[in-house]
């Protein structure tokens, strides 16, 4: 098991935005905008889930990573950030997923 986390990937896109001489395609594609940046995630994850519905775990794990990649762009791009993102599934995490479920529907 690695020390990388999506905190270090984090910070890898995070570096790579803040250069304006970055030669890189996370900034290539975050130039593009939020729209194309969440576009490009919407693809991955689809990718993902037909890796899923195949069974292939080399491929899912592939997927995976281009999903997490892009979800962290997206994240960046729209001023937010993983502690975010795992402040908001700790909260989820206080009650069962059920209750939690049930609170949004209402």
């Amino acid at each position: 098991m690695s020390d990388f986390s999506v905190h270090a990937l984090e910070a890898i896109i995070r570096d790579r935005l803040a250069d304006p001489d970055a030669k890189s395609y996370t900034r290539a594609l975050a130039a593009k905008g939020t729209d194309k940046c969440a576009e490009k995630f919407g693809e991955e994850a689809v990718e993902a889930v037909i890796a899923a519905v195949r069974r292939s775990p080399e491929e899912l794990t592939a997927e995976a990573a281009d999903v997490v990649y892009h979800l962290t762009v997206l994240l960046a791009v729209s001023g937010l950030s993983w502690d975010a993102v795992l402040t908001e599934l700790h909260r989820r995490t206080a009650r069962s997923g059920l209750e939690e479920k049930a609170s949004r529907l209402s």
